[in-house]
């Protein structure tokens, strides 16, 4: 496999003891102020309820994007889906800090773009933190076209995220 190149995540990738699941769970773990912390089962479930699972090398980068359908108990999912009948959510994206600067979190939502043109939806959706503040992602997701469409704090107060999107053409 060429290793930037995305490659699809499958339940299989992060059965129980698998080398591929410890590394993608250190992975989001060690970004869980972004992200949020995950169990071994958490990260089943959400690869299990992903309309797209995509991973860039062993453990350089991935991403998980749900839609509208999934079971998935997220007070940011929650949000989009109260509110539009459609859409790819983008639930978590992550980079290792050692393969950062090669382009992958664009690569991955280049992937992403390219399938959901072959699918019905019209809308990519995603959060990313205000308080505490991620500004490399903020300025990175308004280089891709996504814009604000609303804000929340969430966990008590603990966390604010601004809600973005993006329309496909």
């Amino acid at each position: 496999m060429n290793q930037l190149k995305p490659a699809a995540l499958t339940l299989a990738d992060i059965r129980p003891g698998a080398p591929l699941a410890a590394a993608l769970l250190a992975l989001n773990n060690a970004h869980a102020t972004e992200l949020s912390w995950l169990a071994p089962e958490s990260l089943a479930h959400l690869v299990d309820q992903s309309r797209l699972a995509f991973r860039i090398g062993e453990a350089d980068a991935f991403m998980l994007v749900l839609d509208e359908r999934a079971a998935y108990d997220s007070p940011n999912f929650g949000w989009f889906r109260a509110r539009y009948p459609r859409f790819l959510y983008v639930d978590r994206i992550v980079v290792a800090s050692h393969a950062r600067g090669r382009g992958l979190a664009r690569k991955l939502y280049d992937a992403l773009i390219r399938e959901a043109a072959s699918t019905d939806h019209t809308r990519i959706v995603c959060e990313v933190n205000l308080d505490p503040p991620n500004p490399a992602s903020d300025a990175f997701h308004a280089a891709l076209g996504f814009v604000e469409v609303g804000s929340a704090s969430i966990h008590g107060g603990t966390k604010t995220v601004r809600y973005l999107a993006r329309e496909l053409s």
